[in-house]
């Protein structure tokens, strides 16, 4: 009885089998076919690149390509193998004895790598050139790179050495800078596609040009991971493959449906983003997933918006309404969207509830959706549109008797008296007191004290607020030690100057009343008074 030929996963069945099937490596095939038509061949090839690109495949062309012998058995090295003569072949099957493959992640020992190297000095048996492929390299030990360094730098010319790697900054640099590299590019999307097309058509499947844009984005450049995802949708949708099958199979949300989402959101209707949401999750979308798909449309938009052209990729609703968006959304609004998402996106990864920090994260957004352009409204406001709201005031204004709120000055300071290593104004004390660790002190004179008069070894305070009562003892104390000098600290009942904690709040209140500031803060719902300049400072600074 005849058995059954097993099934071969179309990753292994549709591998490349000459170097015009490499899909998106032209710089790399270019070079090769170079060096190979002018007999410039290193003694030593590193491949670098992400998973499922073509490493290994390439290795295998190159000892191909140097071993062929054409169909007559007079061939030289040529970058169009003719896999008609038996080094092809066997290469192409794996069984050629010349081509010695060895995978380092389950190799990693010196001991290997000895065992391997021993062979180096004899020739080929039935090749040109006997060929050591080593795969992912980087996870070598330090002393098996130091057993092949040496045979690395000076190697018999009927051996060559090529390198496959994932993570090349773990290499010593002894070893890249004998090697010639060779980087292996993400493949891009629309050339899977193409790619899986061709597949479809060869194994008589019948998929739509959506889906198999689908699977090509979900790959991430990698022609491997692609054919694996393929192979399942085809088993998944039962031998067809649709858009619709494939979101399921890959727990994706319906790319319609998002759309809605972002729309809704742009139009900062918090009812429909909420209902919206909730389709979604009802129909088994990933919170995650959901924000993740329209951090790709607002990707999509700003690329558009910037001139970089559509993604041919996509179904011709999604282009449509991504040219749409990059029409009407400006850069800036743009940019504040992707950091909204990219922000959400985080902490729905993070929170124990996805689904209610994904509803947070989008009324975040619309909420955002609703506040104007900060350039439109400065330039607004430059230009006198829009009426200024009445002057603040400042809070010792409700005190009887008090000036109306201002950054009040300090009293005059004196010069300190011959030999007292004092500060020269009051400021400058609290400064000292904070700058010597005695925090109580310097926070009791900040915010608790009206300075009367300053005039070393002389200190006249009035009291603003509740005082320890050794208050006056610690500060002369402190003093006295501090500056060789003995103090005197007297207070007074009345005639002090403003607080340094009271002129800072009035400075503040000062700030906010300003017309532009209080017109910011009014335009941003929420927003803060973070930071601001003073009038000693050069330029002024306000961040809000």
């Amino acid at each position: 009885m005849t058995q059954p030929t097993p099934y071969r996963v179309l990753a292994r069945k549709y591998r490349p089998q000459r170097f015009d099937q490499l899909i998106g490596q032209d710089a790399v095939v270019r070079t090769l076919a170079n060096a190979i038509a002018s007999g410039r061949l290193s003694h030593a090839w590193l491949l670098t690149g992400v998973r499922g690109v073509g490493k290994t495949t390439t290795a295998r062309l190159i000892a191909k390509a140097l071993n062929c012998i054409g169909p007559d058995g007079q061939g030289g090295p040529t970058i169009a193998p003719c896999d008609v003569c038996e080094p092809c072949r066997a290469i192409a099957e794996g069984r050629f004895i010349d081509v010695l493959e060895m995978d380092a992640a389950s190799n990693t020992g010196v001991d290997k790598m000895r065992e391997l190297l021993d062979g180096v000095p004899y020739g080929a048996v039935s090749a040109r050139f006997k060929i050591y492929v080593v795969d992912e390299v980087h996870m070598l030990s330090t002393s098996s790179f130091n057993a092949l360094l040496k045979t690395l730098e000076e190697p018999p010319a009927h051996v060559k050495f090529i390198f496959a790697t994932t993570e090349v900054g773990k290499l010593p640099v002894t070893i890249l800078s004998r090697c010639q590299r060779f980087d292996l590019r993400r493949i891009p999307a629309d050339k899977l596609a193409a790619h899986y097309a061709h597949v479809c058509a060869a194994e008589e499947v019948a998929a739509e040009p959506e889906a198999l844009a689908l699977i090509a984005r979900a790959a991430e450049g990698s022609a491997r991971d692609g054919l694996s995802l393929l192979d399942q949708a085809i088993a998944h949708g039962g031998g067809a493959v649709s858009a619709a099958a494939v979101q399921d199979m890959l727990g994706m949300a319906d790319r319609g449906r998002v759309r809605a989402l972002l729309g809704d959101v742009l139009a900062g209707d918090a009812g429909k983003v909420l209902a919206g949401m909730a389709a979604l999750n009802d129909l088994g979308a990933d919170p995650a997933g959901v924000l993740k798909e329209m951090l790709d449309l607002v990707h999509a938009t700003a690329r558009v918006a910037a001139g970089a052209g559509a993604d041919g990729g996509r179904a011709h609703e999604e282009q449509t309404a991504i040219a749409a968006w990059a029409a009407g959304l400006g850069a800036g609004a743009l940019h504040r969207l992707w950091q909204l998402l990219l922000k959400g996106y985080g902490e729905v990864q993070a929170a124990p509830l996805p689904l209610e920090a994904a509803e947070m994260a989008l009324l975040r957004m619309v909420h955002a959706a609703g506040m104007p352009d900060p350039g439109a409204l400065l330039r607004q406001l430059e230009g006198g549109e829009g009426a200024a709201p009445a002057r603040a005031t400042g809070p010792r204004d409700a005190a009887p008797g008090r000036a109306a709120a201002s950054v009040a000055a300090l009293p005059h300071a004196a010069d300190p008296a011959p030999g007292i290593d004092a500060p020269r104004d009051f400021a400058g004390l609290v400064a000292l007191f904070e700058e010597r660790r005695e925090a109580g002190l310097a926070l009791s004179l900040h915010d608790s004290v009206r300075p009367v008069r300053y005039a070393p070894p002389l200190l006249e305070l009035e009291a603003a607020g509740e005082l320890p009562r050794d208050f006056a003892a610690r500060l002369t104390r402190c003093l006295d030690a501090w500056t060789g000098a003995r103090w005197t600290v007297a207070f007074a009942a009345a005639g002090g100057a403003p607080s340094l904690r009271e002129r800072e709040d009035a400075a503040r209140a000062a700030v906010l009343a300003e017309p532009t500031v209080a017109a910011l803060i009014a335009a941003f719902p929420g927003a803060e008074l973070i930071d601001y300049g003073t009038d000693e400072a050069e330029p002024q600074e306000m961040r809000a």
